[in-house]
């Protein structure tokens, strides 16, 4: 505990010049995604979408460019230092921080080449949002081939409120983030062309069930400011060190912030709209959030509980226990009765969640750094799987039903393969990045005392596996059905995709080194205050 919080410092404010240099990232990303709006409104709708790819890439690479240029900075780490807070003490800028803003934005970059990807048939988005599902105007939008140019804007604003959300020094500041990222993710959510009702149906109930949980987190940031007298994380944990004659406030205020980080990992049991959400998003916006939004996450969860309750471990570990086992425990069991392969890996993502929390238990630079790593190498293998699932189609659009994949390694044996590399990484088979990942968090685990959790999270891990092995079994060794799917040809942005997941689940496997290296230093002084 001692380590913990002494590893935990204090950071001085830089003068405005080096100040906005370093949270450059944020303002590309946030800056890319207005110009967009004026896109919207200012460019002819037949060059819109061209501007907006070069926009979204164009600012997802400067900001990753700029973000590996502050984290070799030798005057943000000189002497030691652990970093900096920016924008009047509001935003943290350290190593861990960083790591995860490169991560989500590399991330991104995959999960906008899915989105970008216009050789479909039959369009991921609809043309026209407004349009009933079935109605005349949703026709008459198809036939005009019109294309929902607005997703690229909404992408940057979330993807923007993602990199916030780790970054965030003060409570007030990461509800604002939470919000910048949720909302575009709302209704980009209910844009699916095909099952438009399903699609809408995801939205709401990611809307209602999301806005409960803010309202939750920031009922937890009026209950710990009361209790300290100020939202700022540090301010919390000095509070929390020196007066225990008002804990009322404080535990509810711990169990209500709580609330609302975990119902974004999707943690049990706040975990009810992650399925149908999942199913319901057009897929490379369930890419995203499957990635993106979970690496965001983490990444404030465990500021918060590292730097504001850091002092409280001993209160709300035990509880985190309970969640972290209940997390993997439900997530593998219920997966094992699902038949639709977007819902299969929805509950997959749930049993993740309670992996890398294990390494959140362990209170330690190595569960911070095996998080990081885990969360890298999940969020790759994550959007290669969903962007196979965009190859395999029916004359309506992808094939969900998982008996529809009966056969598959028949008919198109590559696709198949990929899928099968795909679903024993998640399963941490040797020499998959999976089970590097998996690995280190139970070694960090086992570091901090926590055996019995890992022993839960191995069981978890081979019921996991039963499922896995089942699709596998489905798509090798099963006649293929009557008029089955069609395999198409990936275009160069899914075939991109692909490829960079392909890539990364045996480069992580085989050679983790650097990335675990990486990860390693940049745990090495845990968060800035």
């Amino acid at each position: 505990m001692t380590s913990l919080l002494a590893a935990t410092t204090s950071g001085a404010i830089p003068a405005p010049s080096i100040e906005y240099s370093q949270l450059a990232p944020m303002l590309v990303v946030f800056g890319a995604a207005i110009v967009g709006v004026l896109v919207e409104a200012f460019v002819p709708r037949e060059l819109r979408r061209s501007v907006h790819l070069l926009l979204a890439f164009g600012s997802l690479a400067a900001a990753f460019i700029w973000t590996c240029v502050i984290a070799a900075s030798s005057t943000l780490f000189a002497k030691g230092s652990a970093g900096h807070v920016a924008a009047m003490g509001a935003v943290a800028v350290d190593r861990p921080t960083l790591f995860i803003q490169g991560t989500i934005l590399v991330l991104a970059f995959v999960s906008v080449l899915l989105i970008a990807d216009a050789s479909h048939d039959v369009p991921e988005f609809a043309g026209q949002a407004a349009a009933p599902p079935g109605s005349a105007e949703e026709r008459e939008g198809l036939l005009a081939g019109l294309v929902h140019t607005e997703i690229y804007p909404l992408t940057l604003f979330a993807v923007g409120g993602m990199l916030l959300f780790p970054a965030s020094n003060d409570l007030l500041t990461m509800f604002v983030a939470l919000e910048v990222l949720s909302l575009p993710l709302y209704l980009l959510c209910g844009l699916a062309r095909r099952r438009r009702l399903l699609s809408h149906e995801a939205s709401m109930k990611y809307f209602l069930l999301g806005a409960f949980s803010s309202a939750f987190f920031l009922f937890g940031v009026a209950m710990l400011y009361g209790f300290s007298g100020s939202v700022r994380l540090s301010a919390i944990a000095s509070a929390a060190a020196s007066n225990t004659s008002n804990s009322t406030l404080l535990y509810a205020g711990i169990a209500l912030v709580g609330v609302g980080l975990l119902f974004k990992i999707g943690a049990v049991p706040f975990q009810g709209w992650k399925p149908d959400v999942y199913q319901g998003a057009p897929t490379p916006i369930t890419a995203l959030m499957a990635s993106c939004t979970v690496v965001s996450a983490f990444g404030a969860l465990l500021r918060v509980f590292y730097v504001a309750f850091g002092n409280l471990t001993w209160d709300w570990r035990p509880a985190l226990w309970v969640i972290a086992i209940l997390t993997m425990v439900a997530g593998a069991v219920v997966a094992i009765t699902q038949t639709d392969v977007k819902r299969l890996l929805a509950y997959s993502s749930i049993a993740h969640a309670g992996f890398v929390l294990t390494a959140v238990i362990a209170v330690s630079a190595a569960g911070l750094s095996s998080s990081l790593f885990y969360l890298a190498s999940y969020g790759l293998t994550t959007v290669g799987a969903f962007a196979v699932i965009t190859l395999v189609r029916d004359p309506g659009g992808e094939a969900g039903h998982l008996s529809r994949w009966a056969g598959l390694g028949r008919r198109s044996p590559v696709v198949a393969s990929i899928f099968a590399l795909f679903l024993i990484a998640f399963a941490g088979i040797p020499l998959t990045s999976g089970f590097t990942g998996k690995f280190a968090v139970f070694q960090a685990a086992i570091a901090s005392g926590e055996t019995a959790l890992v022993i839960v999270g191995v069981l978890s891990s081979a019921i996991a596996g039963f499922f896995y092995v089942r699709v596998i079994v489905l798509m090798f060794f099963s006649d293929p059905v009557p008029n089955g799917p069609e395999v198409i040809v990936p275009s160069v942005f899914t075939g991109t995709a692909v490829g960079l997941g392909v890539v990364a689940t045996v480069v992580l496997g085989i050679v983790p080194e650097p990335v675990l290296s990486l990860a390693s230093h940049a745990a090495n002084q845990l968060f800035v205050s």
